[in-house]
Formats: C-alpha cells, sequence, structure tokens
C-alpha cells in the first residue's frame, strides 16, 4: 500500500513511499465502480476483497508472510488455532467420512475432533504417536480423509515423525495435517518434510506477547486432489456457481476452497488490528525463538538434576526418547516448553506452582513470559483417564513455558519452588 508523506525539511518531498511499519486497514467493506466490478468479484474472489469477514488487507498481508515462511502457496488466517484446525478438517471432510489423528495432540483439540466432531457426523480415529507405519496403515477406513498430527506435542512433549505420517497418508491418497504452533517455521517447516497442511495457534510463540487470539491454515500446494476421494475439490460447488476448486484455482484449491465455503459461513476471521499485532510478533520470531530454545535447554537440565522428578520431557535433552527425532526435525531447537512430573503427584505438583513467583499460573503457553500449567486440572480437564494416559500427562505432570527473562532469575523461582516440597 503506497501512501503520501510530508516532511518538515523544505525541498524535500518523498515519492512513493511506504509506511514502516504495516497499516491497519480498520474497515468492514469496501467500494467498487460498478454493479458488474462488485458481480466480478463475487464470480471469482481472488480479484479483489469482497467483505472483511473474508478477507482484509492487513490480515492479507499476514497470511503471505506466513505462507512465505512455511514454505507454501497460500494461507488463511482464522480467529483462533482452534478455528484453524476446525477448517482444515471440516475442508475435506463432511457427515460419513473419518480422519486418523496422533492421540498426542493439545486437549482441546482431543475435544474438538472425539467429541464435536462426532456430533457432526465425522470419526476421528486415534492412533499412538509412536505408532509404526503398519499399524497406522491398519487404521485407515474407506472413508478416511486425512492424517493430523503436532510437530511438538501440547503438552506431552512428543515430537511427531511427520515423514513417516506422510508417507503413510500419500499411500492411501490423503494429506497430512500438521500443526506446528509449538516449532513455528523457524524450527521446523513441516512441508519440507512431506506435510500437506499446516495450521497454527498464532496466539502463542507466532504473537508472542499474549495480547491476540489467532489462528492461520498454510496451504502446500503440493497435495494432488485429483486422486478419486476428493469430489469436493474436482465437482462443481453448487453454493458458488459451479466452481471447481482444481480447475479453477489449480495452484491452491484447498485453501481458496477454505475461504469461499467455511470462512463465508463460519466467518471466523480475525480483526485487522489483531493481524497488525500478530505481524509485530512475527517480526521478531527468529530472534526470539532462538532465546526460547537456549534458555528451555538450561532450564530443563536443570529440573532434570533436581532429583525430585519423576520424569522430564524435552526433546533437546540427549537422553529424551525423542532426541533423535529432534536432531532430524529440529536442528535447531525444541521450544521454550518443557513438561515434567513431580514426585508426589497431583498435591505436591499443585503445591509446587503455587510457590512460583516469577512464573505466572496461567491457561497460556509459548509466550515472552515464563508461564506454568497443571493440564489435568486445566487444559486436559475434560479428558477421561484413557485420554489423559493416551495424550501422555499424569496427575504430575507440570507444563513449563520458558520465557525471555534472565534464565537465572527463571531458575531460581524453580528452585524457590522446589525448596517448597523438599
Amino acid at each position: 500500500m503506497k501512501i503520501e508523506t510530508q516532511c518538515l525539511h523544505e525541498g524535500y518531498k518523498p515519492k512513493n513511499s511506504e509506511p514502516r511499519v504495516m497499516p491497519i486497514v480498520q474497515s468492514t467493506t469496501y467500494v467498487y465502480d460498478s454493479t458488474d466490478d462488485v458481480a466480478a468479484v463475487f464470480d471469482d474472489p481472488t480479484k479483489s476483497l469482497i467483505y472483511s469477514r473474508f478477507e482484509n488487507p492487513t490480515t492479507d498481508a499476514v497470511e503471505k508472510k506466513i505462507a512465505a515462511l512455511e514454505g507454501g502457496v497460500a494461507a488463511m488466517c482464522t480467529s483462533s488455532g482452534q478455528a484453524a484446525s476446525l477448517c482444515a478438517i471440516l475442508n475435506i471432510c463432511q457427515a460419513g467420512d473419518s480422519f486418523i489423528s496422533s492421540s498426542s495432540i493439545y486437549g482441546g483439540t482431543v475435544n474438538l475432533f472425539a467429541v464435536t466432531l462426532k456430533k457432526l457426523g465425522i470419526e476421528c480415529i486415534f492412533v499412538d504417536v509412536d505408532a509404526d507405519e503398519e499399524t497406522i496403515n491398519a487404521a485407515f477406513k474407506p472413508n478416511t480423509k486425512a492424517v493430523f498430527g503436532e510437530t511438538i506435542a501440547n503438552p506431552a512433549i512428543t515430537v511427531l515423525d511427520i515423514e513417516k505420517f506422510a508417507r503413510v497418508a500419500h499411500k492411501n491418497g490423503v494429506p497430512l495435517i500438521v500443526d506446528n504452533t509449538f516449532a513455528t517455521p523457524i524450527l521446523c517447516r513441516p512441508i519440507e518434510w512431506g506435510a500437506d497442511i499446516v495450521v497454527h495457534s498464532t496466539s502463542k510463540y507466532m504473537d508472542g506477547h499474549a495480547v491476540q487470539v489467532g489462528g492461520v491454515i498454510v496451504d502446500s500446494g503440493k497435495f494432488d486432489w485429483k486422486n478419486g476421494k476428493f469430489p469436493c475439490m474436482t465437482e462443481p460447488d453448487e453454493s458458488y456457481h459451479g466452481t471447481v476448486y482444481t480447475e479453477a484455482y489449480p495452484f491452491a484449491p484447498y485453501i481458496i476452497k477454505a475461504r469461499m465455503q467455511l470462512m463465508r459461513d463460519f466467518g471466523c476471521y480475525p480483526a485487522a488490528n489483531s493481524s497488525f499485532l500478530l505481524n509485530l510478533g512475527l517480526e521478531t520470531l527468529a530472534v526470539r525463538m532462538k532465546q526460547y530454545c537456549e534458555n528451555a535447554k538450561k532450564v530443563a537440565e536443570y529440573i532434570k538434576n533436581s532429583g525430585l522428578i519423576e520424569s522430564i520431557s524435552y526433546p533437546a535433552l540427549e537422553d529424551d526418547r525423542y532426541h533423535e527425532l529432534a536432531k532430524k526435525y529440529l536442528p535447531d531447537g525444541c521450544s521454550g516448553v518443557i513438561a515434567f512430573s513431580i514426585k508426589g503427584g497431583r498435591d505436591t505438583a499443585v503445591k509446587f506452582m503455587d510457590s512460583l513467583s516469577l512464573a505466572s499460573n496461567e491457561v497460556h503457553v509459548a509466550d515472552i513470559r515464563t508461564c506454568v500449567l497443571h493440564p489435568a486440572s486445566a487444559t486436559h480437564r475434560q479428558l477421561t483417564d484413557e485420554q489423559l494416559v493416551a495424550a501422555g500427562i499424569d496427575g504430575g505432570l507440570i507444563r513449563f513455558s520458558v520465557g525471555l527473562e534472565n534464565v537465572d532469575d527463571i531458575i531460581a523461582d524453580i528452585e524457590q519452588g522446589f525448596n517448597a516440597i523438599r
């Protein structure tokens, strides 16, 4: 967007200058020269902007930036990470379909998949994140339309073998959808390992400051939707002038369909101001991720040697069971999130957390500030005991999100909590 500027120095008038900070286009609607122009855009919404329930110039700029970061061809922002996961599935699944998901995923997503989508007639088939290819392959049904997993699972901190899941998905003619929230494209780009669709809760590291909730879906543009399994992509969409997405938009039929169908109907699009704030976070993402990883590695080593824990999950540690996968997919670091189980179970874990002063006890993660959560009491509270076990969660498990404070201060705060339970 070009703007004209005025300068106090007489005689100096820069032309065609651009704003240093991305503008906020705070508008719901856009003006056209004629009725025919409006009609043309409704025939093909990629020609221009219709309404801010579909798209907004500020958000559009952020979408293009995230797509580039992930190595995709297009992206669509949503009002939350949950909305991104929901739309990612609904875009290719309908009543009577199924999809496969790693059981080691965020608790809210488990509930979305196992309860809410079930009510809509869509079955989620859960498999262990460590399952071999034969086991994953055996979970497929004739109506299975996708496979889903998290690069670094929240809060179990398992690492998804992306290539393995991609191989099985593609063998069965379906796309792999990867939630890359904790890794971000700075630490891992799932598309380079075979993922077809990437989703994020942008509320976490991408934003970084806990000032706005958001999500995004990125389309790799690589999946072959013409394999006979996805008539929703290859047959006329009667709700949109008979559009055939693979023919009209061969470069990114998945994301165009998501925008023209789901965003049109659900309207779960972020406000321009939220996208402006998200962009500020993206501008420092690479620098922040490096520091999160450095701080978390030191904190994880300290916790591991405390003598007060049953177990710790942080793949950067050499004896972590996902260390080899981390070396492959996350060579530059494993984010700032650590999971560990306190000896003594739930009551001791709660006492430890309530004794912290620097770390905030809050329902958030991946912030510039250190924060801590007891998953079994909060984010995963609605899960059954069996689902908790499948997600790698017990009563003593603590999710510790290392922030950007001085690492010595963070460790001193943990020591204070440990002293309270010794």
